[in-house]
């Protein structure tokens, strides 16, 4: 096995004496392991070639690893079983309706039309792998549904193509940071990369293929492109640094769209457990078991899984704060408007830890324990209330029956009579029918008795970005001319290429698309390097 797969994490004295020894020529490099790399090599591969993928992080996965793992597209098997009839025309029209429509004017339409085109091909090619999907689930504006959910996870993507690329004898270097890219007579010819704190120059005979993800956590480049006001929120995925889209700005690409972000917007904490979706198969007989067994789940069971991953994943409803919720930081201080955003998260990315806590009173307690106000939703598929939380994310829910019991919590032990003193003040305010010190001028209702609810803590993130290299349908990287750098291809968040892709299952359908096609395309490079 070693010899298919370089493994993941060496001991520095094990390196000594055994050192990584690697082909310096391959005929396709792929820079980043998550779900669009992984998917490009294995095309790749595919088709006969010789293949390296370096990634920066001890282990695979990317963005793609920590996500739901929904692929939305048209026209696909499950559809048919379903007896929906549906045409990618169709998808293309309704997807232009979920971005606001001075976004949705940037998008670049042709590109975004031959990407749902051939979306359910890659997830028939997906299906051929192993990997298995319920639905599809419905998701307005969507005209029928779309959305097909991977069994167990979406970490079901990264085992199933890393074992395919082991079949293939493709090479998986972790640990192996990607400096520079290397060139000659106007082509890229390789890369220049770090491997285990060692210097290392490999040659690409076709192509280079760009999948080191968005650039989310890349403060310095969210403040470049976005405005400095944003520096201080975060990316969902910590790894997710933008060096894809350094590396091809380095050789004179063209970036589009690197201020449109998704986000920022309020998340709880992610749970010290490990979700439930980590013990159960990914690969294998036992995987495709667990998808034929999903499918036939009554109702109340699927709704039981998805409203774990609900509480896990989505974020707190604006709504809230419409109806009263106030935001407090660990002094238990307000510190904002929590009804504007997004300077409520730019508000909450500046407070110690870059945490906060919802409160709510009892009035919103028992409001929020049934349809139609909910504290988190996937649209049309589940909704999570009070109870829910309580239940599935007590690390984030406490209830107590006073104030001065919430008040108490260790979260707060620095002042604990500040809380009382803040509700008192908002509800003071209320009853003067004024502005507070904040500007926020509507406030709901006051805040009057228990049982009181501290959800928390949560910070502001971004889930990813939007921005990327310009692209063609073959997935070559364009230069400032819109001319195809020779050698260059770049595929997932690396190569957006002007897209707007707003939408549950976009953004995963899109890694695996421009991967299967970048990785047919860089073999077909007729002007590849000798």
């Amino acid at each position: 096995m070693r010899d298919l797969t370089v493994c993941l994490i060496w001991r520095r004295r094990h390196i000594k004496r055994n050192p990584i020894r690697l082909k310096k020529s391959f005929d396709v490099i792929v820079v980043g392991a998550g779900g669009s790399g992984l998917a490009a090599a294995y095309s790749a591969a595919e088709v006969g070639a010789s293949v390296l993928i370096l990634e920066k992080r001890p282990q695979p996965g990317g963005t793609t690893g920590i996500a739901v793992g929904s692929f939305t597209a048209a026209e696909t098997s499950l559809q048919r079983v379903a007896k929906i009839d549906d045409h990618w025309q169709d998808h293309a029209e309704d997807v232009s309706k979920f971005a606001t429509a001075d976004l949705e004017c940037r998008n670049n339409q042709v590109l975004r039309e031959f990407f749902l085109q051939h979306a359910a091909e890659t997830l028939h090619w997906l299906q051929s792998l192993g990997i298995s999907y319920v639905g599809p689930q419905p998701e307005p504006p969507n005209r029928v549904a779309r959305m097909h959910n991977v069994v167990p996870g979406a970490k079901a993507y990264i085992a199933t193509l890393q074992l395919a690329l082991q079949k293939k004898q493709a090479k998986l270097v972790c640990q192996a940071a990607v400096e520079s890219l290397l060139e000659q007579d106007g082509r890229v010819i390789g890369v220049s990369a770090t491997v285990d704190g060692q210097a290392e120059s490999f040659r690409a005979r076709r192509g280079v293929i760009l999948a080191g993800g968005d650039y989310a956590n890349n403060p310095d480049m969210i403040a470049k492109y976005k405005g400095s006001q944003f520096r201080h929120i975060e990316g969902i995925n910590p790894d997710a640094t933008g060096e894809g889209h350094w590396l091809a700005e380095q050789v004179g690409a063209q970036l589009l769209n690197m201020d449109v972000t998704y986000g920022p917007e309020l998340r709880f904490i992610s749970s010290s457990r490990a979700p439930f979706q980590q013990f159960l198969p990914v690969t294998g007989i036992k995987a495709r078991w667990l998808g034929q067994l999903v499918r036939h789940l009554p109702r109340w069971a699927m709704q039981r899984m998805i409203k774990r991953l609900l509480v896990t994943w989505q974020h707190p409803e604006n709504a809230l704060f419409d109806d009263g919720a106030i935001l407090v930081n660990r002094a238990g201080e307000r510190f904002t408007d929590e009804t504007k955003w997004p300077s409520r998260e730019i508000a909450v990315a500046r407070q110690p830890a870059k945490e906060a806590f919802i409160l709510l009173d009892g009035r919103l307690v028992n409001r929020y324990s049934q349809w139609p106000h909910f504290i988190s939703t996937a649209p049309e598929i589940s909704y999570a209330y009070v109870d829910d939380y309580r239940r599935l994310r007590p690390d984030v829910t406490i209830l107590g029956n006073s104030l001065e019991e919430i008040a108490a919590l260790p979260h707060f032990r620095h002042r604990p009579q500040a809380l009382v003193e803040t509700v008192n003040q908002f509800n003071a305010v209320i009853q003067t029918s004024r502005s507070d010190q904040f500007g926020r001028a509507d406030f709901g209702h006051s805040l009057d008795s228990g049982p009181w609810v501290l959800l928390g803590p949560l910070k502001a993130y971004f889930t990813t970005t939007e921005g990327g290299a310009a692209i063609n349908q073959r997935c070559e990287v364009l230069d400032q001319r819109g001319m195809a750098i020779p050698g260059l291809f770049a595929v997932g968040q690396n190569g957006l290429g002007g897209m707007i892709l707003w939408g549950h299952g976009l953004h995963i359908a899109w890694a695996m698309t421009s991967g299967r096609l970048a990785g047919q395309a860089v073999m077909r490079n007729r002007t590849g390097n000798a």
